[in-house]
């Protein structure tokens, strides 16, 4: 068992760089901390559970924009395309599963 604190483990930058809190060959779970703008570019990727922590964002999803905030949760199927692009200062982590 680990318990990882988020808030602690927090880092914004002056370009994104995710951090990664877990990997193994089933799953990697990044952290993900944005500033208003910054962004990750679609891509097709494994399985993917993402959950808000703080802040808003615009989630594209197969060419889809999709507004999220704190506290949602967003499932993505291995496959999709998927981006993310900071409206408000973001928190979130994502649970990224190998098929």
């Amino acid at each position: 068992m680990e318990i990882i604190n988020i808030g602690e483990r927090s880092s914004f930058g002056a370009q994104f760089a995710p951090i990664v809190l877990r990997v193994s060959k089933k799953y990697k779970t990044p952290l993900i901390c944005m500033n208003p703008g910054q962004e990750i570019p679609p891509h097709p990727s494994a399985t993917g559970v993402f959950y808000i922590v703080g802040g808003s964002a615009v989630m594209t999803v197969n060419g889809q924009e999709h507004n999220v905030k704190a506290g949602d949760m967003v499932f993505v199927d291995d496959g999709d395309t998927r981006g993310i692009r900071a409206v408000e200062k973001l928190t979130a982590f994502a649970v990224h599963i190998s098929s």
